[in-house]
């Protein structure tokens, strides 16, 4: 059920992890717009290529996030970490940026006092799972977790469909093939449709900036939240 007792205004920071990626550049771009937020804090390997007066840019190699810790303070952390198979090829590398990365994370938010820490996950992520991707998912949630954080979300969009700066064939095929699905896949089913990044984001800041009792939020309801 969606809470609309709106949190108390005020002018914050944000962190956002994963800034040059397709969703983290769209919630950038948002949160920049956006007059409650009054800085905006990059953590990334590459610079996003643009300066703004509430943009703080932190370059180097985020599995090693802790070098930040004296730099990692804000009201919120966003986190839009994520690679792929393609991309990373080896297992320890592939999971040290989509575990590694988002638990470090975490860390640093606990021992910061950062209240709100929000997480692009997977439908399906399940420490049991056998679907490596789903796996590594879960166990990044269980794991985050512990650190109990007291405002955490967890976002488990289906597949993503927008236009990225890499391309990536097995997605592409995907994608068509969802524009067919979607029509058919309605009630129960209607969570496995694909998602426009733009909703993932708009529900992210909705999260943010709102009291919200679920931790785990599917594609359906990510949608709901993004019409708020």
């Amino acid at each position: 059920m969606i809470e609309n007792r709106t949190m108390k205004a005020e002018i914050k920071t944000a962190i956002i992890l994963g800034a040059t990626g397709l969703t983290g550049g769209l919630l950038l771009k948002k949160l920049l717009a956006d007059n409650r937020y009054g800085k905006i804090k990059l953590f990334s390997r590459s610079s996003v290529g643009f300066t703004h007066p509430k943009l703080e840019e932190h370059l180097g190699d985020l599995r090693n996030l802790a070098q930040y810790k004296k730099e990692f303070y804000a009201d919120e952390v966003f986190c839009c970490i994520g690679t792929t198979k393609a991309k990373t090829p080896d297992p320890e590398m592939y999971r040290a940026i989509d575990v590694g990365i988002p638990v470090s994370a975490a860390k640093l938010c606990k021992s910061n006092n950062i209240n709100t820490y929000i997480v692009i996950s997977a439908l399906g992520a399940n420490p049991k799972s056998s679907t490596r991707y789903n796996r590594l998912k879960g166990e990044m949630e269980n794991t985050v977790l512990e650190y109990a954080i007291p405002k955490t979300h967890f976002l488990r969009p289906s597949l993503i469909v927008g236009k990225r700066s890499e391309k990536r064939l097995a997605e592409g095929i995907a994608s068509q093939l969802m524009k067919i699905l979607n029509f058919v896949l309605v009630g129960p089913l209607d969570k496995y449709k694909s998602i426009k990044p733009d909703a993932i984001v708009s529900a992210m800041v909705y999260l943010a900036n709102n009291q919200y009792n679920e931790v785990y939020i599917e594609s359906d309801q990510i949608r709901k939240l993004a019409e708020e």
